[in-house]
Protein backbone atom coordinates (compact mmCIF):
# COMPACT_ATOMS: atom_id res chain seq x y z
CA UNK A 1 0.00 0.00 0.00
CA UNK A 2 1.33 3.36 -0.76
CA UNK A 3 1.54 5.93 1.71
CA UNK A 4 -1.00 8.27 0.31
CA UNK A 5 -3.58 5.50 0.65
CA UNK A 6 -2.31 4.82 4.00
CA UNK A 7 -2.85 8.20 5.49
CA UNK A 8 -6.08 8.07 3.81
CA UNK A 9 -7.10 5.01 5.16
CA UNK A 10 -6.20 6.05 8.86
CA UNK A 11 -7.73 9.39 8.62
CA UNK A 12 -10.81 7.47 7.79
CA UNK A 13 -10.17 5.62 10.97
CA UNK A 14 -9.78 8.57 13.14
CA UNK A 15 -13.63 9.16 13.04
CA UNK A 16 -14.69 5.46 12.89
CA UNK A 17 -16.98 4.14 15.55
CA UNK A 18 -19.59 1.10 16.08
CA UNK A 19 -23.36 2.88 16.81
CA UNK A 20 -26.97 2.09 17.03
CA UNK A 21 -28.29 2.74 13.56
CA UNK A 22 -31.51 4.82 15.32
CA UNK A 23 -29.50 7.60 16.31
CA UNK A 24 -26.30 7.06 13.91
CA UNK A 25 -27.89 5.63 10.10
CA UNK A 26 -31.21 5.95 9.42
CA UNK A 27 -32.09 3.81 6.60
CA UNK A 28 -33.20 6.98 4.82
CA UNK A 29 -33.61 10.94 5.30
CA UNK A 30 -37.12 11.14 6.43
CA UNK A 31 -39.20 14.85 7.14
CA UNK A 32 -39.79 15.41 10.95
CA UNK A 33 -41.04 18.86 12.84
CA UNK A 34 -38.78 21.31 14.18
CA UNK A 35 -39.10 20.41 18.23
CA UNK A 36 -41.37 22.63 20.18
CA UNK A 37 -39.35 23.19 23.02
CA UNK A 38 -35.44 22.23 23.48
CA UNK A 39 -34.28 22.00 27.36
CA UNK A 40 -30.75 22.17 28.27
CA UNK A 41 -30.11 19.27 30.94
CA UNK A 42 -27.22 18.53 32.66
CA UNK A 43 -24.72 16.32 30.78
CA UNK A 44 -27.18 16.39 27.77
CA UNK A 45 -30.28 17.53 26.76
CA UNK A 46 -33.92 17.02 25.36
CA UNK A 47 -36.19 18.02 22.49
CA UNK A 48 -39.80 17.91 23.08
CA UNK A 49 -42.24 17.26 20.28
CA UNK A 50 -45.90 17.92 21.23
CA UNK A 51 -48.57 15.62 20.38
CA UNK A 52 -51.07 17.08 17.18
CA UNK A 53 -52.89 19.86 18.59
CA UNK A 54 -51.35 20.19 21.95
CA UNK A 55 -50.30 23.43 23.25
CA UNK A 56 -48.48 21.93 25.96
CA UNK A 57 -47.22 18.42 27.22
CA UNK A 58 -49.82 16.32 28.36
CA UNK A 59 -49.03 12.36 27.43
CA UNK A 60 -45.67 12.54 27.81
CA UNK A 61 -43.02 9.78 26.18
CA UNK A 62 -39.44 10.27 27.21
CA UNK A 63 -37.08 8.33 25.06
CA UNK A 64 -33.55 8.10 25.60
CA UNK A 65 -30.32 8.21 23.16
CA UNK A 66 -28.08 4.92 22.65
CA UNK A 67 -24.36 4.22 22.66
CA UNK A 68 -22.06 5.54 20.50
CA UNK A 69 -19.44 8.47 21.33
CA UNK A 70 -19.70 12.03 21.48
CA UNK A 71 -22.79 14.52 21.66
CA UNK A 72 -26.48 13.12 20.94
CA UNK A 73 -27.45 13.86 17.36
CA UNK A 74 -31.54 14.26 18.12
CA UNK A 75 -31.94 15.28 14.58
CA UNK A 76 -31.38 11.76 13.35
CA UNK A 77 -32.49 9.96 16.48
CA UNK A 78 -36.13 11.91 15.37
CA UNK A 79 -35.35 10.91 11.66
CA UNK A 80 -34.61 7.11 12.95
CA UNK A 81 -38.25 6.75 15.25
CA UNK A 82 -39.83 7.34 11.36
CA UNK A 83 -37.15 5.93 8.73
CA UNK A 84 -38.72 2.06 8.60
CA UNK A 85 -42.02 2.74 10.44
CA UNK A 86 -43.25 6.24 11.19
CA UNK A 87 -43.49 5.61 15.63
CA UNK A 88 -42.54 9.65 16.14
CA UNK A 89 -45.72 10.27 13.61
CA UNK A 90 -48.02 7.99 14.85
CA UNK A 91 -47.18 8.44 18.50
CA UNK A 92 -47.34 12.37 17.44
CA UNK A 93 -51.13 11.73 16.30
CA UNK A 94 -52.18 10.13 19.22
CA UNK A 95 -52.15 13.58 20.88
CA UNK A 96 -48.82 11.56 23.05
CA UNK A 97 -45.87 14.19 23.79
CA UNK A 98 -42.58 12.80 22.76
CA UNK A 99 -39.41 13.67 24.62
CA UNK A 100 -35.96 12.63 22.77
CA UNK A 101 -33.05 12.50 25.04
CA UNK A 102 -29.93 13.11 24.34
CA UNK A 103 -26.55 13.23 26.10
CA UNK A 104 -23.39 15.39 25.95
CA UNK A 105 -21.08 12.30 25.77
CA UNK A 106 -22.94 8.73 24.93
CA UNK A 107 -20.04 7.24 25.88
CA UNK A 108 -20.09 8.27 29.82
CA UNK A 109 -20.59 6.46 32.52
CA UNK A 110 -24.67 4.96 32.42
CA UNK A 111 -24.99 6.40 35.89
CA UNK A 112 -23.74 9.80 35.09
CA UNK A 113 -25.92 9.66 31.84
CA UNK A 114 -29.06 8.91 34.34
CA UNK A 115 -28.69 12.34 35.76
CA UNK A 116 -29.91 13.63 32.07
CA UNK A 117 -32.41 11.61 32.47
CA UNK A 118 -33.82 12.06 35.74
CA UNK A 119 -33.43 16.18 34.81
CA UNK A 120 -36.03 14.98 31.95
CA UNK A 121 -37.97 13.82 34.28
CA UNK A 122 -38.22 16.50 36.65
CA UNK A 123 -38.91 19.18 34.23
CA UNK A 124 -41.86 16.85 32.36
CA UNK A 125 -43.49 16.68 35.40
CA UNK A 126 -43.14 20.41 36.54
CA UNK A 127 -44.60 21.16 32.58
CA UNK A 128 -47.28 18.52 32.46
CA UNK A 129 -50.37 19.29 32.17
CA UNK A 130 -52.99 16.82 33.75
CA UNK A 131 -52.08 13.74 35.71
CA UNK A 132 -51.19 11.14 32.74
CA UNK A 133 -48.17 9.23 33.86
CA UNK A 134 -45.42 8.72 31.90
CA UNK A 135 -43.69 6.12 29.41
CA UNK A 136 -40.17 6.15 30.24
CA UNK A 137 -37.30 4.19 28.02
CA UNK A 138 -34.89 4.12 25.87
CA UNK A 139 -33.20 2.17 22.82
CA UNK A 140 -29.85 0.34 23.29
CA UNK A 141 -28.01 1.54 26.24
CA UNK A 142 -30.43 4.13 26.65
CA UNK A 143 -32.63 1.48 27.80
CA UNK A 144 -30.42 0.72 30.37
CA UNK A 145 -29.88 4.15 31.50
CA UNK A 146 -33.54 4.94 32.10
CA UNK A 147 -34.20 1.71 33.95
CA UNK A 148 -31.21 3.01 36.57
CA UNK A 149 -32.65 6.75 36.32
CA UNK A 150 -36.22 5.42 37.90
CA UNK A 151 -35.01 2.77 39.78
CA UNK A 152 -32.38 5.44 41.33
CA UNK A 153 -35.65 8.20 41.98
CA UNK A 154 -37.55 5.17 43.86
CA UNK A 155 -34.55 4.19 46.17
CA UNK A 156 -32.58 7.24 46.74
CA UNK A 157 -34.93 10.24 46.39
CA UNK A 158 -37.71 7.86 47.42
CA UNK A 159 -40.29 9.86 45.13
CA UNK A 160 -43.25 9.04 42.85
CA UNK A 161 -41.57 9.72 39.51
CA UNK A 162 -45.18 9.11 38.41
CA UNK A 163 -44.18 6.87 35.43
CA UNK A 164 -46.61 4.34 34.36
CA UNK A 165 -44.88 2.14 31.75
CA UNK A 166 -41.42 1.78 31.36
CA UNK A 167 -40.13 0.53 27.77
CA UNK A 168 -36.76 -0.78 26.36
CA UNK A 169 -35.85 -1.08 22.97
CA UNK A 170 -33.25 -3.82 22.34
CA UNK A 171 -31.73 -3.10 25.08
CA UNK A 172 -28.62 -5.17 26.98
CA UNK A 173 -30.04 -5.78 30.27
CA UNK A 174 -27.47 -9.03 29.97
CA UNK A 175 -24.76 -7.31 28.26
CA UNK A 176 -23.61 -6.70 24.60
CA UNK A 177 -20.70 -7.94 22.11
CA UNK A 178 -18.32 -6.16 20.34
CA UNK A 179 -15.75 -9.02 18.91
CA UNK A 180 -12.55 -8.75 21.23
CA UNK A 181 -10.37 -8.82 17.75
CA UNK A 182 -12.65 -5.61 16.37
CA UNK A 183 -11.54 -4.28 20.11
CA UNK A 184 -8.07 -4.92 20.02
CA UNK A 185 -7.93 -2.95 16.48
CA UNK A 186 -9.30 -0.05 17.88
CA UNK A 187 -5.80 -0.13 20.10
CA UNK A 188 -3.65 -1.01 17.23
CA UNK A 189 -4.22 2.08 14.98
CA UNK A 190 -1.55 4.22 16.13
CA UNK A 191 -3.04 7.64 17.16
CA UNK A 192 -5.74 8.87 18.59
CA UNK A 193 -8.98 7.94 17.35
CA UNK A 194 -13.41 7.79 18.37
CA UNK A 195 -13.11 4.13 18.16
CA UNK A 196 -10.12 3.64 20.93
CA UNK A 197 -12.11 5.82 22.97
CA UNK A 198 -15.25 4.50 22.21
CA UNK A 199 -14.46 0.75 22.93
CA UNK A 200 -12.11 1.69 26.29
CA UNK A 201 -15.45 4.23 27.40
CA UNK A 202 -17.17 4.31 30.67
CA UNK A 203 -20.00 3.21 28.59
CA UNK A 204 -18.22 -0.01 26.69
CA UNK A 205 -16.75 -1.17 29.98
CA UNK A 206 -19.92 -1.22 31.82
CA UNK A 207 -22.07 -2.77 29.04
CA UNK A 208 -20.15 -5.16 27.19
CA UNK A 209 -20.12 -8.89 28.34
CA UNK A 210 -16.23 -8.74 27.61
CA UNK A 211 -13.90 -6.08 27.46
CA UNK A 212 -10.47 -6.54 25.91
CA UNK A 213 -8.44 -3.87 28.36
CA UNK A 214 -5.52 -2.07 26.30
CA UNK A 215 -3.30 -1.48 29.02
CA UNK A 216 -3.32 -5.57 29.64
CA UNK A 217 -4.31 -6.84 26.43
CA UNK A 218 -6.44 -9.15 29.07
CA UNK A 219 -10.17 -10.14 28.21
CA UNK A 220 -12.44 -10.51 30.89
CA UNK A 221 -15.77 -8.35 32.73
CA UNK A 222 -14.67 -4.95 33.17
CA UNK A 223 -14.12 -3.94 36.56
CA UNK A 224 -16.69 -1.26 35.58
CA UNK A 225 -19.32 -3.63 34.70
CA UNK A 226 -18.87 -5.63 37.67
CA UNK A 227 -19.46 -1.93 39.46
CA UNK A 228 -22.26 -0.94 38.28
CA UNK A 229 -24.24 -4.37 37.91
CA UNK A 230 -23.69 -3.99 41.92
CA UNK A 231 -24.82 -0.36 41.65
CA UNK A 232 -27.90 -1.24 39.98
CA UNK A 233 -28.54 -4.27 42.11
CA UNK A 234 -28.27 -1.63 45.31
CA UNK A 235 -31.44 0.51 43.83
CA UNK A 236 -33.46 -2.41 43.36
CA UNK A 237 -31.87 -3.61 39.69
CA UNK A 238 -35.34 -2.17 38.03
CA UNK A 239 -37.60 0.10 38.76
CA UNK A 240 -40.67 -1.01 40.86
CA UNK A 241 -43.66 1.39 40.31
CA UNK A 242 -43.76 1.41 36.53
CA UNK A 243 -45.22 -1.92 34.01
CA UNK A 244 -41.70 -3.20 32.55
CA UNK A 245 -41.95 -3.71 28.59
CA UNK A 246 -39.32 -4.59 25.72
CA UNK A 247 -38.71 -6.06 22.89
CA UNK A 248 -35.91 -7.97 21.17
CA UNK A 249 -34.63 -7.37 17.60
CA UNK A 250 -33.21 -10.50 17.51
CA UNK A 251 -35.98 -13.82 17.05
CA UNK A 252 -36.90 -16.20 19.65
CA UNK A 253 -36.66 -19.69 18.00
CA UNK A 254 -33.07 -19.94 18.88
CA UNK A 255 -31.98 -19.51 15.30
CA UNK A 256 -29.60 -16.32 14.82
CA UNK A 257 -27.27 -16.50 11.81
CA UNK A 258 -26.79 -19.72 10.73
CA UNK A 259 -24.50 -18.65 7.93
CA UNK A 260 -22.31 -17.10 10.19
CA UNK A 261 -20.02 -19.87 11.09
CA UNK A 262 -17.63 -20.26 14.17
CA UNK A 263 -14.14 -19.86 13.16
CA UNK A 264 -14.94 -18.36 9.72
CA UNK A 265 -12.77 -15.09 8.85
CA UNK A 266 -15.19 -12.95 8.48
CA UNK A 267 -12.65 -10.35 7.47
CA UNK A 268 -9.38 -9.84 6.24
CA UNK A 269 -8.03 -6.51 5.31
CA UNK A 270 -5.78 -6.42 2.01
CA UNK A 271 -5.00 -2.95 1.33
CA UNK A 272 -4.43 -0.96 5.15
CA UNK A 273 -3.05 -3.25 7.95
CA UNK A 274 -3.05 -5.87 5.32
CA UNK A 275 -2.81 -9.92 6.42
CA UNK A 276 -4.80 -8.77 9.33
CA UNK A 277 -7.85 -10.99 9.90
CA UNK A 278 -11.01 -10.95 12.01
CA UNK A 279 -12.20 -14.74 13.14
CA UNK A 280 -16.04 -15.60 13.85
CA UNK A 281 -16.25 -16.23 18.11
CA UNK A 282 -16.00 -20.07 18.58
CA UNK A 283 -16.62 -21.93 21.73
CA UNK A 284 -13.36 -24.04 23.22
CA UNK A 285 -9.95 -22.45 24.83
CA UNK A 286 -7.39 -21.14 23.02
CA UNK A 287 -9.93 -19.82 19.86
CA UNK A 288 -8.94 -17.48 17.34
CA UNK A 289 -10.64 -14.07 17.36
CA UNK A 290 -8.55 -11.91 15.06
CA UNK A 291 -4.55 -12.05 14.34
CA UNK A 292 -3.56 -8.64 13.47
CA UNK A 293 -0.65 -6.80 11.57
CA UNK A 294 0.90 -3.04 11.52
CA UNK A 295 3.06 -1.96 9.61
CA UNK A 296 4.09 1.70 10.77
CA UNK A 297 5.13 1.36 13.47
CA UNK A 298 6.00 -2.60 13.15
CA UNK A 299 3.33 -4.42 15.29
CA UNK A 300 1.88 -7.75 15.19
CA UNK A 301 -1.06 -9.36 17.85
CA UNK A 302 -2.88 -12.39 18.12
CA UNK A 303 -6.50 -12.22 19.92
CA UNK A 304 -7.62 -15.87 21.27
CA UNK A 305 -10.65 -16.17 23.72
CA UNK A 306 -11.24 -18.76 25.75
CA UNK A 307 -14.67 -20.52 27.04
CA UNK A 308 -16.55 -18.33 24.78
CA UNK A 309 -19.95 -19.10 23.37
CA UNK A 310 -20.74 -18.19 19.86
CA UNK A 311 -21.64 -14.76 20.29
CA UNK A 312 -21.42 -13.46 16.56
CA UNK A 313 -24.20 -16.17 15.22
CA UNK A 314 -26.53 -15.61 18.07
CA UNK A 315 -29.99 -14.81 17.80
CA UNK A 316 -30.16 -11.29 18.46
CA UNK A 317 -30.29 -7.40 16.70
CA UNK A 318 -27.24 -7.15 14.35
CA UNK A 319 -24.75 -4.69 13.73
CA UNK A 320 -22.85 -3.69 10.68
CA UNK A 321 -20.27 -4.27 12.45
CA UNK A 322 -17.30 -5.72 10.11
CA UNK A 323 -19.03 -4.13 7.19
CA UNK A 324 -18.78 -0.57 8.55
CA UNK A 325 -14.86 -1.41 9.51
CA UNK A 326 -14.39 -2.70 5.77
CA UNK A 327 -16.24 0.27 4.46
CA UNK A 328 -14.14 2.61 6.79
CA UNK A 329 -10.94 1.42 5.15
CA UNK A 330 -12.44 0.93 1.76
CA UNK A 331 -11.40 -2.91 1.70
CA UNK A 332 -14.74 -4.57 1.26
CA UNK A 333 -12.69 -7.45 -0.99
CA UNK A 334 -12.89 -10.39 1.83
CA UNK A 335 -15.27 -9.28 3.74
CA UNK A 336 -17.61 -12.35 4.49
CA UNK A 337 -19.61 -12.05 7.39
CA UNK A 338 -20.97 -8.52 7.48
CA UNK A 339 -23.52 -8.22 9.87
CA UNK A 340 -22.86 -10.10 13.71
CA UNK A 341 -24.70 -10.12 16.70
CA UNK A 342 -24.75 -7.32 18.73
CA UNK A 343 -27.65 -7.54 21.73
CA UNK A 344 -28.31 -11.20 22.12
CA UNK A 345 -32.18 -12.07 22.61
CA UNK A 346 -31.94 -13.22 25.44
CA UNK A 347 -29.96 -9.72 26.75
CA UNK A 348 -32.92 -7.86 25.60
CA UNK A 349 -35.88 -9.27 27.34
CA UNK A 350 -33.51 -9.84 30.26
CA UNK A 351 -34.25 -14.24 30.39
CA UNK A 352 -31.63 -16.38 31.09
CA UNK A 353 -27.76 -15.42 30.05
CA UNK A 354 -25.44 -14.87 27.19
CA UNK A 355 -22.38 -16.70 28.94
CA UNK A 356 -23.37 -20.18 27.69
CA UNK A 357 -24.17 -21.34 24.33
CA UNK A 358 -27.36 -23.02 25.99
CA UNK A 359 -28.56 -19.85 27.37
CA UNK A 360 -27.60 -17.88 24.38
CA UNK A 361 -29.47 -19.81 21.61
CA UNK A 362 -32.01 -20.84 23.87
CA UNK A 363 -36.04 -20.73 22.88
CA UNK A 364 -37.54 -18.03 24.05
CA UNK A 365 -40.58 -18.90 22.42
CA UNK A 366 -40.94 -21.92 24.66
CA UNK A 367 -39.18 -20.45 27.81
CA UNK A 368 -41.85 -19.17 30.28
CA UNK A 369 -42.30 -15.33 30.32
CA UNK A 370 -42.43 -15.26 34.13
CA UNK A 371 -38.29 -16.58 33.57
CA UNK A 372 -37.80 -12.94 32.24
CA UNK A 373 -37.67 -9.79 34.71
CA UNK A 374 -40.01 -7.86 32.68
CA UNK A 375 -43.34 -8.14 32.45
CA UNK A 376 -44.17 -8.56 29.13
CA UNK A 377 -41.84 -8.45 25.88
CA UNK A 378 -41.84 -9.00 22.31
CA UNK A 379 -39.21 -11.17 20.15
CA UNK A 380 -39.10 -10.36 16.59
CA UNK A 381 -40.64 -13.15 14.49
CA UNK A 382 -36.99 -12.76 12.13
CA UNK A 383 -33.38 -11.18 12.65
CA UNK A 384 -33.38 -7.24 12.26
CA UNK A 385 -31.12 -4.52 12.92
CA UNK A 386 -30.10 -3.57 16.03
CA UNK A 387 -32.66 -0.86 17.60
CA UNK A 388 -34.51 -1.04 14.14
CA UNK A 389 -38.12 0.12 14.23
CA UNK A 390 -39.85 -2.39 12.11
CA UNK A 391 -43.74 -2.15 12.06
CA UNK A 392 -44.32 -5.67 14.35
CA UNK A 393 -42.04 -4.18 16.73
CA UNK A 394 -43.52 -0.75 17.39
CA UNK A 395 -47.21 -1.89 17.11
CA UNK A 396 -47.11 -4.00 19.61
CA UNK A 397 -45.18 -1.30 21.66
CA UNK A 398 -48.18 0.92 20.76
CA UNK A 399 -50.72 -0.87 21.98
CA UNK A 400 -49.49 -1.11 25.61
CA UNK A 401 -48.64 2.62 26.55
CA UNK A 402 -51.32 3.76 28.76
CA UNK A 403 -54.30 5.52 27.82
Amino acid sequence: MTAPQGELADQALAAFSLAAPITDQPSRTVSVPEPNEKWPLPYGEAWVFRGEGNDEIIRPVLMADGFNVGKSELDKFAQGLDADFPLLSTLRAQQRDVILIGFDERSASITVNADTVIAAIHRTLAQRIGNARLTVGGFSMGGLVTRYALAKLENDERIDHETGLYLSFDSPHRGASVPVGIQAFAHLIPFPNKFAKQMNSPAARQLLWQHYDPATKEIGVAPERTAFLAELERVGNWPRMPRLIGVANGRGDGIGLPEVKPGDVALELKKSYKGSTFSITAQGNGAKAADLYRAFPKEEQHVTTDGFPELDGAPGGTLHTYKILADTLKDTEALKHPNICFVPTVSAVAVRDIATQADLYAKVDDIDPNESELDDFLVSSSTTGHTIVTEELATWLVNRLPE
